[in-house]
């Protein structure tokens, strides 16, 4: 078998759910520089990634002794572009999977690191687009900013407020309820930074939020541990530069251990958010309502918007009394940004919608955290 198929091979065992990786001159480059033709042509035996594949699973496919394919493995298994789970080794889809990973490592050249991060800059802006339009995937929703509650949520008082208000639909309740936490660079901006792109809002230190167990996983493994008011700092700081806390589209436990803080121009769920309208964020329970006598049309909410949302409407009358800023609800996500941001606490998040994001969220059979770890 050439190494053009074998290279093909793997391609097409890079599929789960409506992740695929594209029969593309991009895709095809990305493999090689992942994997060199001796790791690939291992690779190419694997079961695809939805399935675990054992070592005498490839002992008898390659005809290699397990410890010549242990020695094989190593250097994938270092830079995390395949992983294992106890004996048996797995492949993992281009995103998510293989592009956290690697990223999170950093353990190849870095005329690599360079290489991957043009190439995955350039899916993002050109491939996922297609997905999010195509396949309706959603695989994050927005947790609202700190203080929310007190300060952000307009409460109908007709309504139950313990109905209104799910704990799970703010970032307070993870810094309330867990005592360990890291951060981690944002893969989606290091890319920016790797290949002269740079996220404007914020750099990739103000990366992805951990807490709890994959905190401490995070920890050993060299993530920056905080304390507990380390971390309130740490996401006033996203705030204020105007990132959408996202977390997994459900209410589980998995759901308040990674919060991705995500910008529109870099971040892989809201990349295609200005040009499109189409992310792969599902939207909130809450939208923005404006009080006008409050609001000096700043346009600072315009300015943060990630979606690309919020317009002003310029005034006819002498008296500019038909001036306001108006949001367009069907592309709102709720993140709630605009309201955080607001400097004349103009804005406040109203309740909508009643989601409960009670069923587990998977991409095909696995979660989003089996595919970061």
């Amino acid at each position: 078998m050439s190494a053009d198929d074998v290279y093909e091979k793997i391609r097409q065992k890079l599929t789960l759910g409506p992740i695929f990786a594209p029969k593309h001159k991009k895709v095809d480059e990305l493999l090689r520089i992942l994997w060199n033709e001796k790791e690939a042509e291992i690779l190419s035996h694997f079961n695809p990634c939805d399935q675990l594949t054992s070592l005498k699973e490839l002992s008898e496919r390659t005809g290699l002794s397990k410890n010549e394919l242990k020695e094989i493995l190593k250097n994938p298994l270092k830079k995390r572009t395949i992983t294992r789970i106890g004996t048996k080794y797995t492949l993992l889809p281009l995103v998510p999977g293989i592009f956290e990973q690697y990223f999170i490592a950093r353990r190849d050249s870095k005329e690599n690191l360079v290489k991957v991060a043009k190439i995955y800059r350039y899916l993002f802006k050109n491939f996922l687009p297609s997905i999010y339009v195509e396949s309706d995937f959603k695989l994050f929703r927005p947790r609202l900013p700190l203080e929310a509650k007190e300060k952000l949520i307009e409460v109908n008082e007709s309504f139950d407020v313990e109905q209104k208000m799910l704990s799970y639909e703010f970032i307070e309740e993870l810094i309330n309820n867990n005592d360990v936490f890291a951060v981690v660079p944002c893969q989606c901006r290091l890319i920016g930074e790797l290949t002269g792109e740079p996220c404007k809002l914020a750099s990739s230190e103000l990366g992805c939020f951990l807490t709890g167990s994959v905190a401490q996983l995070a920890i050993r493994g060299g993530a920056k541990a905080l304390t507990k008011d380390e971390a309130i700092e740490f996401i006033k700081k996203t705030e204020k530069a105007g990132l959408v806390h996202n977390c997994v589209a459900d209410n589980s436990a998995e759901s308040g251990m990674v919060i991705c803080n995500c910008c529109s121009c870099h971040c892989g769920a809201l990349i295609s958010a200005r040009e499109h309208k189409k992310v792969g964020t599902v939207a909130s329970n809450y939208n923005p309502r404006f009080i006008n006598e409050l609001c000096t049309k700043c346009e600072l909410c315009l300015q943060k918007c990630p979606m690309g949302a919020i317009y002003h409407h310029f005034p006819n009358k002498e008296d500019k009394s038909d001036e306001y800023m108006y949001i367009n609800a069907d592309y709102c996500i709720g993140c709630g940004v605009c309201a955080v941001t607001c400097p004349n606490k103009a804005i406040r998040l109203v309740k909508v919608r009643d989601d409960k994001f009670d069923k587990k969220y998977k991409i095909g059979n696995k979660t989003f955290l089996e595919l970061l770890m």
